[in-house]
């Protein structure tokens, strides 16, 4: 196979993280994946301060003119904003004070990657005032996307002015395989929301990419942890980079694995989720993370330069439930992860 090796901004042996992370102090938090992954810092996220903290509720505290409250079911679109909607903004301020604090002392424009839901799973994952879900509605769906867009914009503009680096957005899509396949149950739970057809979620995906594209630093990366990613329709939907879980490859086979294939051969950067992010009861090495990695590639008839000139190591999803030693310690190894590779399997 032909391989055409698109531009990156970061450099050969480049480590991340998904973005999520245990705990609740940000300023330490901070500390640690600036720390631990210097090349691309991913800003944290942290669940565990609850409401607004998640990564939805973190979203809508992007949202400009939209608000949203819990519900027992849930996020739900609000009249005005209110205590939940004030929490997640006072959040997401207080994690980039944290941020801005910890990058002070750089001497060198850091690369920062932001994540945020994309728009499928924010839509999926929000009910509009009648109980059903956001993406059901055409008109709420296209507010929430344009929302979506430019709450993401201001917000990256405001962590580039505030730390002096350059950003980079991820998309989370965790949902997004369920909004393709029907499988998202409706209010009543006794039913399920119809699928939406793989064109209009193209359609809605592309904009958003496109809108991000002319905002932040390129690629947009999109994140997507299901077990089978909809690898062709984000390539198809401009994702200028995709971020997988490295199990998902070890079986992969069929179309599943052409789609793969298409990507590497389009040298497409790929943030792979290698380092385990709940603690194994046994630690494995470096090498031997890589290698279902290594074996998939070769497998596809790709050289194994593939390795050090498109993936990036990151851990195999979010850390938010990792105890707080195996958090850094992953960080640590997919760090390590990430200097090995174009030391082991040098560009040509």
């Amino acid at each position: 196979m032909v391989l055409v090796t698109q531009q990156q901004p970061w450099k050969p042996g480049t480590a991340t993280a998904v973005g999520s992370m245990p705990g609740t102090d940000p300023l330490e938090t901070a500390r640690i994946v600036a720390g631990e992954l210097p090349g691309l810092t991913p800003m944290p996220e942290l669940p565990a301060r609850g409401v607004g903290g998640d990564m939805l509720g973190r979203t809508a505290g992007m949202l400009p003119d939209l608000a949203v409250e819990v519900v027992p079911s849930g996020y739900r679109v609000a009249r005005t904003a209110g205590r939940d909607q004030r929490r997640a903004v006072d959040l997401l301020r207080w994690d980039l004070d944290a941020l801005e604090e910890v990058t002070a002392a750089d001497t060198t424009p850091r690369l920062v990657k932001l994540q945020a839901a994309g728009p499928w799973s924010l839509a999926a994952g929000i009910e509009l005032r009648s109980g059903h879900r956001v993406l059901t509605d055409h008109g709420a769906l296209r507010d929430f996307t344009e929302a979506l867009t430019e709450g993401i914009a201001r917000h990256a503009a405001q962590v580039a002015a505030r730390t002096g680096g350059r950003t980079l957005v991820q998309l989370d899509e965790p949902t997004l395989p369920a909004v393709l396949s029907g499988d998202l149950p409706t209010p009543s739970g006794y039913g399920t929301v119809p699928a939406v057809a793989e064109p209009e979620v193209r359609q809605l995906l592309q904009h958003t990419i496109d809108r991000l594209g002319e905002a932040v630093a390129r690629p947009v990366i999109v994140h997507c942890c299901a077990a089978r990613p909809p690898v062709r329709l984000l390539r198809r939907a401009g994702a200028g980079a995709l971020s997988l879980d490295a199990r998902a490859l070890e079986s992969a086979s069929g179309e599943f694995a052409e789609e793969v294939g298409e990507a590497c051969d389009a040298g497409l950067p790929l943030l792979v989720g290698m380092v385990p992010a709940a603690e194994p009861g046994r630690e494995p090495g470096p090498r031997e993370l890589v290698e279902p990695v290594r074996a998939f590639v070769t497998k596809l008839g790709f050289s194994e330069r593939v390795l050090a000139e498109q993936v990036v190591a990151t851990p195999t999803c979010g850390l938010a439930g990792a105890s707080p030693r195996w958090a850094r310690r992953a960080l640590d190894l997919t760090r390590e992860l990430g200097e090995m590779l174009p030391e082991r399997f040098p560009e040509d």
